[in-house]
């Protein structure tokens, strides 16, 4: 049976308003990303950590699903249970645009985690402050449900069981810069990567220059804009044509 494997990234929220991770030389939303998203950040100033993402909720209540997102949650609906969309964002504009089954790679903003018992419960786009006690084991110690550098992403174990699973790979939002899609790609058949420029290979070792030039399609457009062209090149692999 053939299988689709997604794996979004910040782009694909970037339509919606939503700043991309390290946009700016290093800065998310004016701040250092080690200071806020490290846990070297979060033991120097947990008060710092959690007003940032108190924020990046509150921000994120006024942003509407965009296209994008909507016609990958039809994609989700259209082939139930062949689609894997593994996504690096934090946000929740999959879901709110109808998605069931998209997995958070790096966590949630919604959701806050307990540290005593490593639960998350939902607070929406509550402040922290109020919703400090764990409704499963009743601790205090709660912090953001978004993994750090410095800790383990456990759902990072999902991709190479996407890998194994599918049969066709689409990057989209993603400049491979904290998971390597160069990578996952040279594992598929069929690949399709979606970016509006043209990324360099970090690696001085790679033996081709550009990211696109190791997947069989590059759709050099925005998320939203090159949603006709997917969808198309989508149809056909999954009528059997290719």
């Amino acid at each position: 049976m053939k299988r689709i494997m997604i794996l979004s990234g910040a782009g694909l929220s970037a339509e919606s308003g939503i700043r991309t991770f390290r946009d700016h030389d290093g800065l998310w939303e004016n701040h250092d990303v080690m200071d806020v998203c490290s846990t070297k950040g979060w033991i120097k100033d947990r008060k710092l950590v959690t007003q940032f993402y108190n924020a990046r909720r509150h921000d994120l209540e006024s942003k509407e699903p965009n296209h994008a997102h909507k016609v990958l949650a039809q994609l989700e609906l259209d082939f139930r249970g062949r689609i894997i969309h593994l996504t690096q964002n934090i946000d929740n504009l999959m879901e709110r645009a109808g998605a069931k089954d998209v997995t958070h790679l790096h966590g949630t903003l919604t959701d806050l985690r307990c540290e005593a018992c490593t639960e998350s419960f939902n607070v929406g786009y509550m402040l922290q402050e109020g919703n400090e006690s764990c409704p499963y084991c009743g601790s205090k110690r709660v912090r953001h449900n978004v993994i750090m550098f410095g800790e383990s992403a456990p759902e990072y174990s999902q991709l190479q069981e996407a890998i194994r699973h599918c049969t066709l790979f689409i990057a989209i939002g993603t400049s491979g810069t904290v998971i390597d899609i160069v990578r996952i790609a040279k594992e598929f058949k069929h690949s399709i990567l979606i970016d509006p420029k043209r990324q360099k290979i970090a690696s001085t070792y790679d033996p081709k220059s550009y990211i696109d030039e190791y997947f069989e399609y590059f759709i050099q457009k925005k998320a939203g804009e090159a949603m006709d062209d997917l969808m198309t090149i989508i149809e056909e692999h999954m009528d059997g044509r290719y």
